[in-house]
C-alpha cells in the first residue's frame, strides 16, 4: 500500500484458523490473509478480539503477526496490541514495528474501569513505541468509553491517529469530526457500516469480510462514494449477517459463515463455546441466503 495511513480502507479483523487440537494453523492463516487482499480488502488486523488474542500464548501472538506480514506485507497489517499493562501493550507495539507493520490498534486499559488520566497515560506510553496508534473504542466490552472529547484530547496530544468506533452511536461521528477533524474515524461495528461510511469514515475494521470479502468491500466503497443505489440494497442483503458482529457470539458466528462459504472457520478456544442450535440455525440461514444471492 502506498498510503502513509495504512489504517484506511477495509481492514479485516481476521478470524484465526485452528487445527482439530485447537493449535493455530499458520499456513491456513497466511492463505486467508492473501485471499482477503485478493478479494478486495486493503489489509488485516490480527490479534483483535475476533482473532481470539486473549487466549493465545505470547509465542502464538507473535507468530500470527509475522505470518500476516509475510503473507501480504507489513504495510497492510495493523495488529491489535491490547494488554492489561501499558508496558506490555508497548512491547506488543514494538514487536509489531519490528515485524514491519505500519500501525497498531489499541484498546484502552481493560482490566478495570480506568479513569481519563489512566487512559491518557496508557496511550502515551504505547505511542512511544513509534508506530501510529488507532484507538479502539469498545465501551460495551471494556467499560471504558473513549468519548469524543477524550478522543480529541488523545489526538491533540499526538497519541492516536484514528479510532475504531464500536459504540454503535452513529451521532458520535459528527461530534468527533467537529472536535478533531484530522482524526480518522473507522467503522468499528459491521451493522452500522453504511451509517458511519456516510458520516465520513475513512476505513472499516470489519468482521464479516472473513466470509464475504468481495461483497463487503463493494459495500464499503459504494458507501464512502455516496453511491446509495449500490450500497443500500447490498447493505440490506448483508445486514442479517453484519449484526452478528455486535453480538457476544460474533467469533463463532463469523467462523460458521466462513465454513459455509468454503473457508476455514472451525472451532474457537475455550471459554468460547459453540453456538446454541437456534443461533446456529439463524447464522446458517442468513449465510446460505447471502451465498444464494451471489454475495460470496
Amino acid at each position: 500500500m502506498t498510503d502513509s495511513r495504512p489504517w484506511r480502507g477495509v481492514l479485516v479483523a481476521t478470524a484465526l484458523p485452528l487445527n482439530d487440537d485447537l493449535s493455530v494453523d499458520y499456513d491456513a492463516y497466511a492463505e486467508h490473509c492473501a485471499w482477503l487482499v485478493a478479494n478486495g480488502c486493503d489489509g488485516v488486523v490480527p490479534n483483535g478480539s475476533l482473532g481470539e488474542y486473549q487466549v493465545l500464548t505470547p509465542e502464538e501472538r507473535t507468530r500470527v503477526v509475522e505470518t500476516a506480514v509475510a503473507a501480504i506485507g507489513g504495510g497492510r497489517v495493523m495488529p491489535g496490541v491490547a494488554a492489561y499493562g501499558s508496558a506490555e501493550a508497548r512491547r506488543w507495539a514494538e514487536q509489531a514495528g519490528g515485524a514491519g507493520c505500519g500501525a497498531v490498534m489499541l484498546l484502552p486499559p481493560n482490566a478495570y474501569r480506568a479513569d481519563e488520566r489512566s487512559v491518557l497515560a496508557h496511550y502515551a506510553e504505547v505511542a512511544r513505541a513509534g508506530l501510529p496508534v488507532v484507538a479502539y473504542n469498545n465501551p460495551i466490552d471494556t467499560k471504558v468509553d473513549l468519548v469524543p472529547e477524550l478522543l480529541a484530547q488523545l489526538h491533540g496530544e499526538g497519541h492516536i491517529q484514528g479510532v475504531k468506533e464500536f459504540s454503535g452511536d452513529v451521532r458520535r461521528a459528527y461530534r468527533i469530526a467537529e472536535l478533531a477533524p484530522e482524526l480518522d474515524l473507522l467503522i468499528g461495528a459491521d451493522d452500522v457500516a453504511l451509517e458511519l461510511a456516510l458520516a465520513g469514515a475513512k476505513g472499516w475494521v470489519a468482521g464479516y469480510p472473513n466470509a464475504l470479502p468481495a461483497a463487503c468491500a463493494e459495500l464499503y466503497r459504494a458507501a464512502v462514494a455516496g453511491d446509495l443505489a449500490t450500497a443500500e440494497p447490498l447493505y440490506r442483503q448483508l445486514h442479517p449477517l453484519l449484526r452478528w458482529d455486535s453480538k457476544v457470539e460474533f467469533v463463532q458466528a463469523i467462523k460458521l459463515s466462513m465454513d459455509l462459504a468454503g473457508r476455514h472457520g472451525g472451532d474457537c478456544r475455550p471459554p468460547r463455546v459453540p453456538l446454541l442450535p437456534a443461533q446456529e440455525a439463524a447464522v446458517r440461514a442468513a449465510t446460505e441466503k447471502a451465498l444464494a444471492a451471489g454475495l460470496a
